[in-house]
């Protein structure tokens, strides 16, 4: 799930399904995926144009088109020409460039790189809005589709837009839902939670929590797969059999890291009055070399996303201490520096006071301690 802000009490959450569909509805999400990424890759096209012609051209500079212009310039020159177009609902195309939008947008405020092309079969989704019905316990019905069926039990709500999207061979639905938050009764005080490759997370209260050990198994069977699929000629059937067995596999991945972070925030945020954590600088971590892939399979960022509105919603309090405090170095029992302390020391000795610990243990009392001082 994902949490937006709202100003009142309730919090609102993002709901995601998978849906159970025959093959002729398959090839009618195929067909709404399709035309958004059509509509997505010719509004880059026009966009990069009209910024080409406006570097070169200072002095009679075409205005930058907004969405409800891209669309209007959609209508007006695409769907002539691809009457396919208008077999799908409209909004598949109008949501779609009203992404690429945002993300110029994002562009120009130097907050993501430029928007690119996107291909088929990677990241589809499309979005509609208008009458949407959630019927019975497991169906609901969408403009332009008509009754989707899912596999688990839908939340009785009135959407006003949903996302289909794929992933893998697999069709999933998402929306937003209004939920209050319930405090719930905690039955400890605090905890300090450090972050690691070798050990996922270590707690202060001494608790260890390990990555499953279904990550290195998924990962080498993906590494064996694009081995042997290397010299296979793209394009060819025995190309995509390997691509789309390399794509279950991911989708495994993805859905053991999901499950192993949901359980572990949820246990945190619902057993801990206040939870402390460190400020990790992952998008730095993600340029180190073997390091890079380690912390891309584990999730730390997702980790922290899910702590954040699950701590809202269990009315627990999240306490995060900056990436600088030298959490690991430090002794916990006399607060002394050690800066010769490398990564492979697995053990913090302290020459001062003689104090012998575990490291992660030591760097996660050392976090509890920092975090509580900030609610001070």
């Amino acid at each position: 799930m994902y949490a937006y802000p709202m100003y009142n009490r309730l919090m609102l959450l993002g709901f995601k399904t998978e849906l159970n569909l025959n093959n002729k509805q398959r090839t009618v999400l195929a067909k709404h995926a399709g035309t958004a990424r059509h509509a997505y890759n010719w509004g880059v096209w026009l966009t990069q144009n009209i910024l080409d012609y406006n570097k070169a051209n200072p002095e009679s500079k075409l205005k930058f088109p907004s969405s409800i212009d891209l669309h209007k310039l959609l209508v007006a020159m695409v769907k002539p020409e691809h009457l396919w177009y208008y077999e799908v609902s409209k909004c598949a195309p109008q949501y779609a460039l009203k992404a690429l939008r945002d993300a110029w947008d994002n562009c120009f405020k130097k907050k993501k790189s430029p928007p690119r092309f996107k291909k088929k079969g990677q990241h589809d989704s499309f979005m509609l809005d208008g009458t949407i019905k959630v019927l019975g316990s497991n169906h609901i019905q969408v403009p332009a589709i008509g009754v989707l069926k899912t596999f688990e039990t839908l939340p009785q709500v009135k959407p006003k837009n949903v996302t289909i999207s794929r992933q893998s061979d697999k069709w999933f639905i998402s929306f937003k839902i209004e939920i209050e938050p319930v405090q719930t009764e905690k039955t400890n005080r605090s905890v300090g939670v450090d972050l690691g490759v070798k050990q996922f997370a270590a707690l202060s209260n001494g608790q260890v929590f390990d990555a499953p050990p279904e990550y290195k198994r998924l990962k080498a069977k993906i590494a064996i797969l694009q081995y042997l699929n290397r010299n296979k000629q793209r394009g060819s059937q025995g190309y995509k059999d390997f691509l789309e067995r390399i794509a279950q596999l991911h989708y495994r991945l993805t859905c053991i890291r999901k499950d192993f972070l949901n359980k572990l925030t949820t246990y945190l945020a619902h057993s801990f009055q206040a939870v402390c954590i460190e400020d990790l600088n992952v998008s730095g971590m993600l340029k180190f070399g073997k390091l890079a892939g380690a912390v891309a399979m584990l999730g730390f960022y997702e980790f922290r996303r899910q702590l954040e509105y699950k701590c809202k919603l269990h009315g627990s309090q999240l306490f995060i201490i900056g990436r600088w405090e030298p959490s690991s170095k430090t002794c916990f029992n006399c607060g002394r520096k050690n800066s010769e302390l490398t990564i492979s020391d697995r053990v913090f000795d302290c020459t001062e006071c003689g104090h012998s610990m575990d490291r992660d243990l030591n760097a996660a009392l050392n976090i509890e301690r920092m975090g509580l001082s900030l609610s001070s």
